[in-house]
């Protein structure tokens, strides 16, 4: 019996080179971005050499670090109270049973799905009713709101994977509950915890709508401050600080993925 040919294969997929071109798409604005970072012309469109004179003045530039400063100041500050608070809605929503959890389980992660500028106008109605003056404080109370949900989110994520009968195990060798959670439950929700601050600090960092609704005078961020000099035309300074702020992004990504694997390792021994 005479058997057919068998066709040879493309050691290229039509998968792969679909996942190619998508990248390629993907990334080539910021390619493009940082490769006119080093342009010594002040127009991104003309390419007069190389130069690294942006850098320089971007890291002289007083109102640059000054908006940094501020915006490091608003994510450090939200999401450390929603680090606490969200991991602590997170466990009692899934350890504990209580009229109305489901209503406040859907409440809390409400802003999830809402437009960000349903928050920030909302958030300063509030803040105008109950007469709270504008300020640095007011971006980072408007910001808990979100980063507390989507901390919550990954942390009932984790903690849906874990054995609920190790907390038992605790208690019954004598433990109180919170040893029993300090001790025990914390530790194997840390690699949650540092995802889910990851996510809400770059959130944090990078929002405009609702930081220029609730920012008092004086108040200035990052995303603010670029949006106050693109207006006039995108300058190779802006480039320069893009490409600053997604290798910084990139290096704590990196350092938290790290971290969590090790956790995740440890846990398994």
């Amino acid at each position: 019996m005479n058997k057919s040919p068998s066709i040879a294969k493309s050691p290229v997929s039509w998968q792969a080179l679909f996942s190619l071109l998508m990248y390629f798409f993907m990334y080539l604005p910021i390619l493009v971005l940082a490769f006119y970072s080093f342009n010594k012309s002040r127009y991104s469109a003309n390419w007069e050499g190389f130069t690294l004179d942006w850098y320089q003045k971007l890291f002289n530039d007083d109102r640059i670090i000054a908006a940094l400063q501020n915006s490091l100041i608003v994510a450090f500050c939200a999401v450390g109270i929603s680090a606490v608070i969200g991991t602590l809605m997170a466990v009692g929503l899934a350890r504990y049973r209580f009229p109305g959890r489901t209503l406040y389980m859907g409440i809390s992660y409400l802003p999830l799905i809402i437009p960000d500028i349903a928050i920030a106008v909302a958030t300063l109605v509030f803040l105008a009713v109950i007469q709270v003056r504008l300020s640095l404080w007011t971006i980072v109370a408007a910001h808990v709101v979100f980063c507390l949900a989507y901390v919550g989110v990954v942390v009932s994520t984790r903690l849906a994977d874990l054995d609920p009968h190790l907390e038992e195990a605790a208690l019954d060798l004598g433990a109180t509950p919170a040893q029993a959670f300090i001790k025990v439950l914390l530790p194997q929700l840390m690699p949650g915890i540092i995802s889910g601050c990851l996510l809400a600090f770059v959130l944090s960092l990078d929002d405009f709508l609702i930081a220029s609704f609730t920012a008092g005078s004086g108040a200035n961020t990052l995303p603010m401050e670029i949006f106050s000099r693109i207006r006039t035309g995108v300058r190779p300074d802006i480039n320069a600080l893009s490409v600053v702020l997604m290798v910084v992004s990139g290096v704590v990504a990196f350092l938290a993925e790290y971290l969590r694997y090790q956790t995740t390792q440890k846990s398994y021994k």
